[in-house]
């Protein structure tokens, strides 16, 4: 890819990139509630600055890449807060500009700080914006046109907007990844695609996850694949997939804490601990990933507990 961009100039280096947690889970920590079917994307409209506190929080925690909070905002869900569509677009613009003022805050604070952290645009997948757990399952039965539809605009909003790099995460569905992979060859901005699991070998339509690698193969804008959103215990086996199907890119894995939700009482149940998941981040960096992080139910105490076992001289951000 021509010229320079933070997000490719750090997979050329040693040391790993550590990502955040997750916005909600630390959203919630600091005493936000959440609305019912935006999440955490309706704070871009009702109350930004406690975005900006969480991204702080994962900053403050070690973590050299932060991801915006624009995973389930969409125009039309947006709307629901009684915003017009150029108002709703701004909004999902402005998640990115809040990930860049916490960047910025830090390292006013943190001179030290001299590595590039990196700013993520989340893109989720069609099931987040139906807030029925879809996305932990795939097979939407809708079309390709619809899906086509449903990312296309945003894509292209969030493409501008300044990112370092486009994160299409948590994607469930093989169709919906066949319609990202097409309209991420139109994009200006390098970008990473993560789906969620089933089991060590299975997106979690069904389909086997070497299939969906094997598509971005030479794929000129996506660098990274990989895995967020999917119980641990899963990890290391995926990565082995994922190194097999696609050569050419660089391992994301961000999962979830393994604690199983239910979209039926949004409740979480199970649970993993901080120093497990760092002593487990350490396993699959000698896996093969090069970018680590958590996601559902990981906070900053994980993050801190990852960049604590796997950072080393030349890491992104070395805090005391």
């Amino acid at each position: 890819m021509p010229g320079t961009n933070p997000f490719s100039d750090a997979l050329k280096k040693a040391a790993p990139i550590i990502l955040d947690g997750g916005l909600a889970t630390e959203l919630e920590a600091q005493g936000a509630k959440l609305h019912e079917s935006l999440w955490s994307a309706a704070h871009l409209h009702s109350d930004p600055e406690a975005i900006v506190k969480a991204h702080l929080a994962y900053l403050e925690a070690g973590a050299s890449c932060i991801i915006s909070a624009s995973y389930q905002a969409t125009r039309k869900g947006l709307m629901t807060l009684g915003i017009s569509a150029d108002e709703a677009d701004a909004l999902i613009v402005r998640s990115v500009g809040l990930a860049q003022e916490a960047r910025d805050r830090f390292v006013a604070a943190n001179p030290q700080a001299q590595q590039q952290i990196l700013i993520a645009a989340s893109i989720g997948p069609y099931g987040a914006a139906l807030h029925d757990g879809s996305e932990y399952v795939g097979a939407y039965g809708v079309s390709k046109a619809a899906l086509r539809e449903f990312h296309e605009q945003r894509l292209h909003l969030l493409d501008a907007s300044g990112a370092d790099v486009l994160a299409c995460e948590t994607i469930p569905d093989f169709q919906e990844i066949v319609v990202l992979c097409e309209l991420l060859r139109t994009v200006t901005t390098p970008a990473w695609v993560s789906f969620s699991c089933a089991d060590g070998q299975h997106i979690s339509d069904g389909t086997a996850i070497s299939d969906c690698a094997a598509l971005f193969i030479d794929h000129p804008k996506v660098l990274a694949l990989g895995v967020n959103c999917t119980p641990p215990q899963y990890i290391p086996a995926l990565i082995g997939e994922l190194k097999a199907a696609a050569t050419d890119k660089a391992i994301i894995v961000y999962p979830n804490s393994g604690e199983r939700y239910e979209a039926e009482t949004n409740t979480w149940h199970g649970t993993s601990t901080p120093v497990e998941c760092a002593l487990a981040a350490q396993e699959w960096l000698r896996a093969g990933a090069k970018i680590i992080g958590g996601c559902c139910r990981m906070g900053p105490k994980h993050i801190r507990q990852m960049h604590e076992r796997i950072a080393k001289p030349g890491s992104p951000i070395l805090l005391s």
